[in-house]
């Protein structure tokens, strides 16, 4: 009905390209337009100024990293060299003002961003080993956008915005990679678990050479103790009875404790049998023996 009335009318966002006997004459803004048909004008297409994105797969791999695993001159390469699918999402419309190169001068707008995106990442990733690029997708989007920019503006399109929006390794890789996280992450542990347990081994040594040294220092001040009470007690009898000397007041107290001992040892319900010499004789070499563990004693607490 618009050509029959010599009209046609283009939608928003969209403009028209109008032709006269098959050669560019015009393009058509939204909105009504005159279109004489008999004078040879037609609408030759329309394009659309929307904002359009295109996702592209590119599957390529990384930088090889060489590393010489013995004692040979020629390195062998071992790690890395890995196939990747990168995904990279364009941005992209069409420029009002240049519609006419946009229309005519590429057939498949799609296609021809695409090998470029394809050119482009082929270029950038195979310089970078796996985890590098994972850290610069910024980069590669960034590279990408340049080149797109520079070819494509030529053609009447514009490229808003460049996204790399995943980076896949093969399943084998990813596999490879997670385990190589978990063994990282249980050596940590292990180590952070072997620490600990150096720290306590330290400190329960630490408290143990502590409680020894003051056991020591108790019995050293118990021996003391004992050994400052029998003097006094030697004194004391020896002022008080004449005539007795230092090693008779000795022996007496040194018997009277070895009965009291003998007399507790048979007093208590739980001790055991024990067999030990009894006579004058005995009681003589028992007396010497204590005498000279105390005398021993003492000498090591004053030193």
């Amino acid at each position: 009905m618009g050509n029959l009335c010599c009209c046609v009318q283009v939608d928003q966002s969209t403009v028209a390209i109008r032709e006269q006997f098959g050669k560019f004459d015009s393009v058509l803004e939204p909105g009504c337009h005159c279109m004489p048909w008999f004078i040879g004008k037609r609408v030759a297409g329309h394009l659309t100024l929307r904002l359009q994105q295109l996702d592209v797969r590119c599957e390529t791999k990384t930088k090889p990293i060489t590393v010489n695993t013995s004692k040979a001159l020629t390195p062998e390469v071992v790690q890395d060299n890995v196939f990747v699918n990168v995904v990279a999402s364009i941005q992209y419309r069409a420029l009002s003002g240049k519609a006419s190169d946009a229309f005519y001068k590429l057939s498949n707008t799609r296609s021809q961003i695409q090998a470029y995106v394809f050119d482009v990442i082929r270029a950038s990733v195979p310089k970078l080993i796996l985890d590098d690029a994972f850290e610069q997708k910024d980069e590669i989007a960034k590279a990408v956008e340049e080149e797109l920019e520079k070819a494509m503006s030529a053609y009447g399109f514009e490229i808003v915005q460049t996204l790399i929006v995943d980076i896949e390794p093969d399943e084998h890789v990813k596999r490879a990679m997670n385990e190589i996280n978990a063994a990282a992450r249980l050596r940590v542990a292990a180590n952070e678990k072997a620490e600990a347990e150096k720290i306590v081994q330290i400190k329960r040594a630490e408290g143990e050479a502590e409680a020894k040294y003051l056991s020591g220092l108790g019995i050293a001040r118990q021996r003391q103790a004992i050994v400052d009470g029998l003097r006094d007690s030697v004194l004391g009898f020896s002022v008080n009875v004449p005539g007795t000397t230092a090693k008779d007041v000795m022996d007496m107290v040194l018997i009277t404790q070895y009965f009291d001992t003998m007399k507790e040892i048979g007093a208590s319900s739980k001790a055991s049998s024990v067999f030990i010499p009894h006579g004058p004789g005995a009681v003589r070499d028992i007396a010497t023996q204590i005498r000279d563990g105390l005398l021993q004693g003492s000498s090591v607490s004053h030193h």
